[in-house]
C-alpha cells in the first residue's frame, strides 16, 4: 500500500474510503495500492493483512522550545509542518522542516523532535495504527524516565476511521 500526502483545495473531491482531508490545513492523505502522482510525499507501507488497521488524523502543537523526547509509535505516518520549525533526529539522520514540508516516520524507529525556540510549532499527520490503538495515546518513550518529564506538545485527534481493504 502507498500512503500519500497531497495539497487539497476547498471543494475538491475528498477521494475514496481510505482518504483523510484536513480542510483547515489544505491537506489530503490517501492510502491505496496505486501510485501517487503529484504527492507532496508518498511512501510504501507494509500493513499486516491479518490485522485490522485505522487511519488517525491529528494535529500536534508545541510551545516555543518544545521537545518530544526520543519516542516511537505503533505504526507509520506522514506529517506536514503547519507553523514554526521542527528538527527530527531519527536513525542517525537529522532534518529540519519548515511550514509546508512533509516527512515520514516508520513508527518503530526512535525519533527525537525539537521545535523552534522562539515561536510555537505545529504539524498535522495521519498515522496508520492497529485498530487496538483506537482512542489511545500512541507515543512510547525510549527512556521510561522521559514519560515523567513535562510535556511541551499537545495532540488533538480529529478522526479515526477503519482502513478499508
Amino acid at each position: 500500500m502507498i500512503l500519500a500526502l497531497h495539497r487539497h483545495a476547498p471543494g475538491e473531491d475528498a477521494g475514496g474510503p481510505n482518504t483523510v482531508v484536513d480542510e483547515a490545513a489544505g491537506l489530503r492523505w490517501t492510502l491505496s495500492g496505486a501510485p501517487a502522482p503529484g504527492a507532496l510525499l508518498a511512501r510504501e507501507v507494509a500493513l499486516d493483512p491479518a490485522t485490522p488497521w485505522l487511519m488517525r488524523h491529528d494535529r500536534v502543537d508545541f510551545q516555543p522550545g518544545g521537545v518530544a523526547h526520543r519516542h516511537t509509535h505503533p505504526g507509520p505516518g506522514i506529517r506536514c509542518l503547519l507553523s514554526g520549525e521542527i528538527t527530527i533526529d531519527s536513525e542517525g539522520e537529522v532534518h529540519t522542516y519548515r511550514p509546508g514540508e512533509a516527512w515520514f516516520e516508520a513508527g518503530p524507529d526512535p525519533v527525537l523532535a525539537t521545535t523552534s525556540a522562539t515561536e510555537p510549532s505545529a504539524f498535522a499527520r495521519v498515522l496508520l495504527l492497529p485498530a487496538e490503538w483506537a482512542g489511545r495515546r500512541t507515543i512510547a518513550y525510549v527512556d521510561p524516565a522521559d514519560a515523567d518529564k513535562p510535556k511541551t506538545q499537545k495532540a488533538t485527534v480529529f478522526s479515526e476511521r477503519p482502513v478499508v481493504a
